[in-house]
């Protein structure tokens, strides 16, 4: 039998989901705690994959684990591990077959970032973002790897207007490193009249000498990941724990921020 979790957590209180000696990471909270549990014994033989390798300070309501449970399995239902976890929350689960892999069985991503109004021009960000749209090769918008293909599909950019900032919304197959970042801060350049669309096409088209610094990744969070008929059943208590602590930790967020604006007014 494999397992695969959903899980949700708060980029900020890791560096990254992969796991790196001597610092704290999403993977290593979920390796110390599956294997101090005796769920599994190791990455190797209890073949531990993850879905997406976020960045440091990026969240997720949607990244997915897999594993084959060994010695205690009865240990690795949702109640269970949420009771041990900091900072990361199993919001469902179901049992896949053995040929699961998290991150090749995904039909598609989807982030949003979270981004403050800075006075944009909203039609000059659409048109940015409508350009983004289809395969292209993104080496001006990522931070490439050795042997990482530039080529990539994106399928949608949505901008959603909210009270006082715009939710970005990118879904695609497959991101590359700080791609969704570099997107985002050029649509805001776009929207602030810094980058020009025909900007944007050219350096699509491999005209650039300088590539678009990525946006800070607090605001970003993996949103969604689609598989093609695979469903997880909701652990109805995990839900609950993950929106508990949630609100205690940004409503005291909020209430800061207020309380620095009125300061700021004030000055």
């Amino acid at each position: 039998m494999k397992l695969a979790l959903r899980i949700a957590y708060d980029g900020t209180a890791f560096y990254g989901f992969q796991r790196q000696p001597d610092v704290r990471t999403v993977e290593g909270e979920l390796l110390r705690i599956l294997t101090r549990l005796g769920i599994i014994k190791d990455v190797e033989s209890s073949d531990f994959k993850g879905a997406s390798r976020t960045d440091r300070g990026v969240s997720a309501l949607f990244n997915v684990v897999s594993f084959v449970p060994g010695g205690r399995a009865d240990l690795a239902r949702p109640e269970v591990l949420n009771h041990h976890l900091r900072d990361v929350w199993v919001l469902g689960f179901s049992e896949v077959p053995e040929e699961f892999h998290p991150r090749f069985w995904a039909r598609s991503k989807t982030y949003r970032y979270y981004l403050v109004n800075e006075g944009f021009e909203r039609g000059k960000m659409e048109e940015c973002a409508e350009l983004f749209v289809g395969e292209h090769d993104f080496s001006a918008f990522a931070k490439l790897e050795p042997g990482k293909d530039p080529i990539r599909e994106v399928t949608r950019v949505g901008i959603g207007e909210r009270q006082g900032y715009y939710v970005i919304e990118i879904e695609g197959k497959s991101f590359l490193w700080e791609m969704a970042r570099r997107m985002v801060n050029a649509i805001r350049f776009c929207g602030l009249g810094i980058l020009e669309p025909a900007e944007i096409r050219r350096m699509l088209n491999g005209e650039y000498t300088k590539k678009v610094p990525p946006a800070p990744p607090e605001g970003l969070i993996l949103w969604h990941i689609d598989y093609p008929g695979l469903s997880f059943r909701t652990d109805e208590k995990g839900l609950r724990k993950a929106k508990r602590d949630l609100f205690e930790r940004y409503s005291r967020a909020l209430t800061r921020a207020a309380l620095l604006g009125d300061a700021l007014l004030e000055l």
